[in-house]
């Protein structure tokens, strides 16, 4: 029986390039993926709120999801939910959800996402505190 030998570990591409790196190195602000970046603008806005209203917001989670569930609240009647709030029951603390997708959807451009992002958190927690808005955040203007 006659051996073959083992076939050899290619370290070039077909076109003799070699191996290719990433584009952007690690810990630069461009390599972070767009749920990243997202994820960020939601925590911007939550330490904002956070800073004036901390002891309402004491042991609330901030959550983001990519897409609500198929079945909307019995008061959701005006399209896809940008957000949810749920109060806190049965031992379990209060929950603020963000979905990126339908925010991210109805954004023209990234200054327009990051506004948008606060509009939604904002009225989030205007919601779950039995608050205004605009007296959670005196820059909110309801767009």
């Amino acid at each position: 029986m006659e051996k073959h030998p083992a076939p050899a570990v290619r370290r070039r591409d077909r076109r003799g390039r070699g191996v290719r790196g990433p584009l952007l190195p690690p810990g630069t602000p461009a390599y972070r993926t767009r749920a990243q970046r997202f994820d960020d603008l939601v925590l911007d806005v939550v330490e904002l709120l956070e800073r004036r209203w901390s002891a309402q917001l004491a042991g609330t989670e901030f959550a983001v999801e990519e897409v609500p569930p198929s079945d909307p609240a019995p008061w959701e009647t005006d399209g896809v939910p940008l957000g949810r709030c749920f109060p806190p029951e049965a031992g379990q603390s209060a929950r603020v959800v963000i979905y990126r997708r339908p925010v991210e959807l109805r954004a023209l451009d990234d200054a327009d996402r990051a506004e948008l992002v606060r509009e939604v958190v904002v009225e989030q927690v205007a919601h779950l505190l039995a608050r205004a808005p605009e007296e959670i955040d005196p820059r909110y203007d309801g767009g």
